[in-house]
């Protein structure tokens, strides 16, 4: 039902930031909570941000609260994952993925997840 599209990674330095984007297709966005994941070489998936499906409610990793802001635009069918203060531990292929807002028991568990995107390399250099 959903396609995931990432973009807007790339090679900042430390302390720089980048904004990704997560394109939808498909019918009914807002009843879909989104997440952002990331994976780094040799290590699991790992949790980074969600946002329920109205965009009221919002979860942070503890390793990004404070430096990356979800967000979502309904009416464009995209979420968003604003990132600042890069380090170099950010660096990591990041994910967005997509559960119906029904269909869930906890957001932060990536097997929750339905539909993912092809993911975005993001490299922090120090």
């Amino acid at each position: 039902q959903v396609q995931l599209v990432e973009s807007g990674g790339g090679l900042v330095q430390a302390g720089g930031s980048l904004r990704l984007s997560c394109a939808a297709s498909g019918r009914f966005f807002s009843s879909y909570a989104m997440g952002w994941f990331r994976q780094a070489p040799g290590k699991e998936r790992e949790f980074v941000a969600a946002i329920s499906g109205s965009g009221g409610s919002t979860y942070y990793a503890d390793s990004v609260k404070g430096r990356f802001t979800i967000s979502r635009d309904n009416a464009k069918n995209t979420a968003y994952l604003q990132t600042n203060s890069l380090k170099p531990e950010d660096t990591a292929v990041y994910y967005c993925a997509a559960v119906h807002t029904f269909a869930y028991s906890d957001i932060h568990q990536s097997d929750e997840y339905n539909y993912w995107g092809q993911g975005t390399q993001v490299t922090v250099s120090s």
